[in-house]
């Protein structure tokens, strides 16, 4: 049931004590995000195009895609110059703003840094973890319908922290047009090189290298259909963050928050675009009518109205619930990317919250914050997959080896049990390699 009230505002409204609940709430959270066949074998086109004939192949893909006239790589490729430039260049407010941000988000993945560790058995062998950074790392910036200079501080200054030697950046610039925000925040995030290019053809030369373009380890960052099948295509060749969905957010409320303020909340996620998905849950009626009044009536003085309305429509809920616990509940079967607590004690919720991409606790904590400046990484599993994935960090951008160093008596000892356990797999060659290390 979709339910319209007076100002004609659109949104799904469900009940946890209607018998088909369950079925409804499946369908509002189905997303699919696998690429058709046309897509896809276009993807592939782009992908096998660019390993086999490099930066000819860029070149001929950035005229066509963002109708530009470029002749050669260097009129794609900007140096750490022309970065500092566009922050030099920003205003005062822009400036700091910028600066305050990437310093709150540095100062909080630094905690994230694992160490590495040994410890020394008895015998005198050794065994412990070696943390070392990648080598390169590659960060695709959007930008087609908005540029998100948040994005390239939240996918390169992790990385910076972690120690990666190389930090690579793509970003389109489709009519010759670049956002000096998004290269501002490319020099203070240490960005090495950026490259103008976007798309799958961006994604391929991060992934196979150029003559130009230097190949990476991993490739972080979001992007359209396009991006996202080819980055699930060169998985492997490289690493990848995640294949991410539509933005999504889910607001539980106790009742006592201003309704504008949750409405706001709600539209903050709607207006990314037309399938982002915003749902607010509660268990007083009246509290979530007031929300659904409060939102009827801010939508018309939203710069991005319409595609809030149509993300309401098409994906957004209001969920009438019994209780906390069946909030609780509905929490962990949904795993959202951002979960808003708007209740008076967020701390007695969280260890029953088990799955979601980042948790805002509180009336005064809003969802936004998160998005540029809080510090905490807003690069979040979505489409449930908070269940098993966890926000972009350091660690997406370290390696962890193993270290094994026996002493005579260790290998001695090891080599009697693995001798037994080779033997029972018929390696014969695995047996006697650990035979040798046996003390007579």
């Amino acid at each position: 049931m979709t339910d319209t009230t007076a100002c004609e505002l659109a949104i799904t409204r469900l009940s946890t004590r209607e018998a088909d609940f369950d079925t409804r709430l499946e369908s509002l959270l189905a997303w699919e995000g696998v690429s058709g066949h046309d897509i896809q074998q276009r993807v592939d086109d782009i992908l096998a195009a660019v390993r086999a004939r490099g930066d000819a192949a860029l070149i001929e893909y950035s005229n066509r895609f963002d109708r530009l006239a470029v002749t050669s790589m260097i009129e794609l490729t900007l140096g750490p110059a022309r970065l500092r430039q566009a922050f030099e260049g920003l205003p005062e407010a822009q400036r700091a703003a910028l600066a305050a941000a990437a310093e709150r988000i540095r100062a909080y993945h630094q905690h994230q840094k694992p160490e590495s560790w040994r410890y020394t058995e008895a015998d005198g062998s050794v065994l412990g973890q070696q943390v070392t950074p990648l080598d390169r790392a590659g960060i695709y910036v959007p930008g087609g319908k908005a540029a998100y200079p948040s994005s390239v501080l939240m996918n390169a200054i992790p990385a910076h922290v972690a120690g990666v030697r190389e930090i690579v950046m793509v970003v389109p610039m489709p009519d010759g047009v670049l956002n000096e925000l998004v290269l501002a925040a490319a020099h203070l995030a240490g960005v090495d090189h950026v490259f103008t290019i976007g798309g799958a053809q961006a994604v391929a030369a991060l992934a196979y290298g150029t003559e130009t373009v230097p190949r990476v380890d991993k490739i972080v960052g979001p992007g359209n259909i396009y991006v996202a099948t080819a980055k699930r295509a060169v998985f492997g060749q490289v690493g990848i963050d995640m294949i991410a969905g539509p933005s999504e957010i889910l607001v539980v409320s106790d009742g006592g928050t201003d309704p504008e303020w949750l409405a706001m909340d709600l539209f903050s996620q709607a207006e990314h675009d037309e399938d982002a998905q915003a749902i607010l849950v509660g268990w007083d009626a009246e509290h979530l009518a007031a929300v659904e009044t409060a939102m009827a009536a801010l939508l018309p003085t939203m710069e991005r109205e319409p595609i809030i309305r149509e993300s309401l429509r098409c994906r957004g809920a209001v969920i009438l619930c019994t209780d906390r616990d069946e909030a609780v509940t509905l929490i962990n079967r949904i795993a959202p990317e951002h979960l808003e607590l708007s209740v008076a004690d967020p701390d007695a919720w969280l260890p029953s919250v088990r799955h979601a991409g980042a948790v805002f606790m509180g009336r005064y904590t809003a969802e936004a914050l998160g998005d540029y400046c809080a510090g905490p990484n807003h690069v979040l599993p979505t489409s449930g997959t908070s269940r098993f994935s966890s926000p972009l960090g350091v660690y997406d951008f370290q390696k962890r080896s193993s270290i094994i160093h026996c002493s005579s008596q260790g290998a001695s000892t090891l080599g009697e049990t693995a001798s037994v356990l080779a033997r029972g797999e018929s390696l014969t060659a695995h047996a006697r390699s650990a035979e040798y290390r046996i003390k007579k």
